[in-house]
């Protein structure tokens, strides 16, 4: 089980520090999917089974960020593939906010394709 999974996010009002981009990395490895991008955004991409499977792990994400009180940036096109991008938008950057709220988006049920679908 991934340890962030029993941390909660903390308020952020800036005052905060930006983490490292070293550290950033290395966290970031630790969650398979998940790329650091330009040291200031955390992203997964996911290709959903179709619209409604999409729209469905939208709902659970919009959900369990709001229980986290730290919001993602949400892209759907091509009405199936999914961009979530988390960022600390008070600092202008990474931190360790954004790597708890992946590792429980991560745990959230969500429907790919099929090996078969194209």
């Amino acid at each position: 089980m991934n340890p962030l999974l029993s941390k909660k996010c903390a308020p952020c009002e800036g005052g905060v520090k930006r983490m490292p981009l070293k550290r950033a990395r290395r966290l970031a490895a630790k969650l398979p999917g998940w790329s650091v991008v330009a040291g200031k955004a955390l992203r997964r991409r996911l290709v959903m089974r179709d619209f409604a499977a999409a729209i469905a792990f939208i709902r659970a994400a919009a959900r369990t960020a709001e229980a986290e009180g730290h919001h993602p940036d949400l892209h759907l096109t091509g009405y199936r593939n999914l961009t979530i991008e988390l960022s600390t938008h008070a600092i202008g950057g990474l931190s360790i906010n954004d790597f708890i709220l992946a590792a429980k988006l991560d745990a959230l049920p969500r429907r790919l394709p099929s090996r078969r679908a194209g």
